[in-house]
Formats: C-alpha cells, structure tokens, sequence
C-alpha cells in the first residue's frame, strides 16, 4: 500500500489530499499540532502532531508540507528535508506540465494548471487550480500561484511571493522575494522584494 503523510491538515490540505489520492496514493494521513483536538480534515485521518511525524517516516512512503502560509511552508518542507523525510511533489493527472519543465520537491501542481517548456519550479511550490506558467519562467522556493492566476514567458518569481487569484504578469518580468500580489493585478513592470502591489497595472500600496 503506498502511504502519504501531510503536514497541515487545512483546506489547502484537503485539495493536496485528493490529488494525491487522483495521483494513486493509496492511503493519506494528516498531522496537525491541532491534534488530538481535531481527528478529521474532510475525509481523512489527523493520525498525530508534526513530532509525531518525525517519528513515522518509516510508515510512509512520502511526505508532504499542505500549509498555504509560504513563510511557515518554507521552514517546514526545509526541516523535513534534513531529517531526512521522504518529501514528495504531486502533479494533477489533469494538469499540463511539460516534459521539459522541472518541479521541485514538496510541490503541488492542481487540475487545470499548465506548467510550459524550461519552466523551472522551486521546493514547496503551490500551483493552484488552472492558474499557468508559461515557458522559461523561475519560480523560487514556496512560491503560491493563485488558482486562475497567469505568468506569460519568462517571468521570475521570488521565493515565498504569492501570486493573487486572477492575476497576470507581463512577459519577462521579475517579482522579488516575499511579495503579495493582490487578486486580479495586473503586473507589468518589475517588482522589488518585500511588497504588496495590487490594481491595474499593478502599483506599490502603501505599509499598514
């Protein structure tokens, strides 16, 4: 039986965990530090805290980080990944990824998404339900792109930024590091690390 664990039992989780059931995982199991308090996501087990896990990795024959924050995501994969964690990635048979794309690992590739030739995706990535990544873009670690969000050719995206819902990014365009694009911007100039943009075109909004 092939057995996967998760770490983060969220709704995120639950989209990681019926694809990796779409992908032929047999059995999925969740670890939460909510545990024991919550025993349940949707349809599958909370079997143990995040120690727990670290204590299991023979039961399994993958694992995977199912945490939507991109900071803690990060930290999380990256600590597996020493301990010497099976860490997987997991590609929607409905999506569309080139033979010539690279994924790295503990990335999630959801139905509908189109992942294009040369493109190269970080550790940790989250591309979300039909968002597409065009031919020659970089995405870094722990990147999030939104469902329905769109970067045309060539486009580089910073580790931990996260590409709004309905998004698009102009052809050779680079986005920093740590960097919120909001819902349905527009990005057509090059962003630097560390900001929120949002609009059409997309602008710089000011610090909270």
């Amino acid at each position: 039986m092939k057995k996967l664990a998760v770490l983060g039992a969220s709704g995120h989780g639950k989209v990681v965990a019926d694809t990796a059931q779409c992908c032929g995982w047999d059995l999925v199991d969740f670890y939460d530090d909510a545990w024991p308090d919550i025993e349940r996501n949707g349809a599958w087990r909370v079997v143990g805290d995040s120690a727990a896990l670290y204590t299991r990795f023979q039961d399994y024959q993958g694992v995977i980080v199912a945490i939507g924050n991109n900071a803690v995501r990060h930290q999380k994969l990256v600590d597996l990944i020493d301990a010497a964690a099976p860490v997987v990635s997991l590609i929607h048979p409905a999506a569309v990824v080139s033979q010539y794309a690279s994924i790295g690992p503990g990335s999630v590739v959801f139905a509908g998404a189109v992942v294009n030739a040369d493109a190269k995706i970080g550790l940790g990535a989250i591309l979300n339900t039909g968002c597409s990544v065009d031919h020659d873009c970089v995405l870094g670690d722990s990147v999030h792109i939104s469902p329905g969000a769109r970067l045309a050719g060539a486009v580089n995206v910073g580790e931990r930024s996260w590409i709004g819902i309905g998004a698009c990014v102009k052809q050779l365009i680079k986005v920093g590091r740590d960097v919120i694009v909001g819902a349905g911007a527009a990005v057509v100039s090059d962003v630097t690390d560390s900001v929120v943009v949002a609009g059409v075109p997309a602008r710089i909004l000011p610090a909270v």
